[in-house]
């Protein structure tokens, strides 16, 4: 690879990223809620209630998307280093953008062979082949994601400025939601709302009911997809030639260093004695991990509760998100300018986690009441107790991060926490099948999962309790001298 770095241009500063750009580069992330929604909010109540696919196998195809996250770290790199149609970003949103598509396509044609497989052959060899197939499947498309997710977040910072890049993040993380909610509605539109309930039954006994649902979730997995495939192509294309800095900063960096070769980086090794120099960095990776399971534990078994308790029909449990999204978007939006100034970081935290405990317990309720008006209430609040949960912790994760090794911290954050979501979601479905070996009845094997959860968001407080951000600042700033004293030595 030629390192040299063409430094002729240096003073044609590229032009600011207008507030009307910045909301075209969101539909990319809300073409990734609504992606999110196809696999996890329809998927999984499809295999749990319609096909009988056991809870932990439906939540761990779920969560294979998040354990193949560290490709993330690679597919950023490489984004570095090689252009693809000459652009460092752009392209690769295109070029995965397309790639999961197709996947999420294909891996439901197979998520319907394993549902007929279970039906008629039980579970044998032939099963579990299909059981792997699925598998490699959602991870194949969870690298299809970060194929494109990882470079549009780096290029988030090329094309923007350090006092703008605040109001773009808070717009793009806003599209997710905005998307989450958009897309329960586009797929509620898209399948009958009419049907039988859920049955202990597969949906294969019955060849009229599946024949009708095979065809309307087809449709969907082909039309909402391309159309996220032309929100990716409409929110990106352009944008990098415009206004990316990765060049003239690259081309800067040398210039200050006296060098034409690629940025010097700290080792790996280097890096994980900054990470592991003081105790509060696990501490805090401990509270992360609680909190995560705390918030996500209901996410592969939340749209099957509304099948199994409420007899809901699938467009029905489809927009149970939409409440959980507006929930989540009020609670992001009033922590970032109400809660969390008034209150403080880590109390505006632990606020959202009793708030996650308090609507753990009105899921519960709202399962013995059967009445879907409180479980809507319910999941609006675990919305907002969420987004608020999220604001707190967001905001002390960039407090226990060291300036100057921030790429290293926020990547560990950012990493472990995927990790943790992945869990999260597996302990769901785990919990669930659980729960339903112990009750008879799928009301308490649902509670069961939410009490988890609560008490998992009460672990959560006591171990942030334990947090110190003054000592982590201390332990940091002196595993960072000695590692650069070393460098020099």
């Amino acid at each position: 690879m030629n390192n040299q770095v063409d430094t002729s241009n240096l003073d044609e500063q590229p032009p600011k990223l207008p507030l009307i750009q910045m909301f075209r580069i969101g539909l990319f992330q809300m073409g990734l809620g609504i992606m999110s929604l196809l696999i996890a909010g329809l998927l999984n109540r499809l295999m749990i209630n319609e096909l009988t696919i056991p809870a932990t196998l439906a939540a761990g195809f779920i969560a294979m998307p998040l354990f193949v996250s560290p490709t993330r770290v690679w597919f950023g790199q490489t984004s570095d280093a090689k252009t693809i149609f000459g652009t460092h970003r752009s392209g690769y949103v295109w070029v995965g953008a397309v790639v999961f598509a197709i996947i999420a396509f294909l891996l439901t044609q197979v998520m319907w062979k394993l549902g007929l497989s279970v039906h008629e052959i039980g579970w044998n060899g032939v099963t579990y082949a299909w059981v792997g197939l699925l598998g490699a499947m959602f991870a194949i498309y969870g690298m299809a994601i970060s194929f494109s997710s990882t470079p549009f977040a780096a290029l988030l910072v090329d094309i923007s400025d350090e006092e703008d890049r605040s109001k773009l993040v808070g717009i793009v993380w806003s599209m997710l939601m905005v998307g989450i909610v958009i897309g329960a509605i586009a797929v509620s539109r898209l399948l009958p709302c009419t049907g039988a309930p859920p049955s202990e039954v597969s949906i294969y006994a019955n060849s009229d009911r599946l024949a009708q649902l095979q065809k309307a979730i087809n449709s969907v997995f082909i039309i909402i997809p391309i159309a996220v495939v032309g929100l990716s192509f409409f929110a990106t294309y352009g944008v990098e030639r415009k206004y990316s800095r990765y060049k003239l900063r690259v081309a800067q960096n040398h210039i200050l260093n006296g060098t034409t070769a690629t940025e010097d980086k700290l080792s790996l090794g280097r890096a994980l004695r900054v990470l592991t120099a003081s105790k509060q960095t696990g501490l805090f990776f401990s509270f992360l991990l609680m909190m995560t399971i705390g918030i996500f534990m209901q996410d592969a078994i939340m749209e099957p509760f509304g099948g199994a308790v409420f007899g809901m029909s699938i467009c029905a449990t489809t927009q149970l998100n939409a409440a959980f999204g507006t929930g989540t978007l009020i609670g992001l939006s009033s922590s970032g300018f109400l809660i969390v100034p008034r209150l403080g970081k880590e109390n505006s935290t632990k606020l959202g986690c009793y708030l996650v405990s308090a609507s753990c317990a009105l899921l519960l309720i709202a399962g013995f009441t059967q009445k879907t008006v409180v479980l809507q209430v319910a999941l609006t609040l675990f919305g907002f107790a969420s987004g608020i949960t999220t604001s707190g912790a967001l905001s002390l994760m960039l407090d226990l991060t060291a300036a100057e090794t921030a790429g290293t911290f926020i990547g560990a954050w950012g990493l472990s926490q995927s990790i943790a979501r992945g869990i999260a979601t597996l302990s769901g479905g785990i919990v669930l099948d659980v729960g339903k070996k112990i009750f008879s009845t799928a009301i308490y094997a649902y509670s069961f999962v939410f009490v988890c959860e609560a008490a998992v968001m009460i672990i959560a407080v006591s171990l942030l309790s334990l947090v110190n951000v003054q000592e982590f600042r201390s332990d940091a700033k002196q595993a960072i001298a000695a590692v650069f004293s070393n460098e020099l030595d």
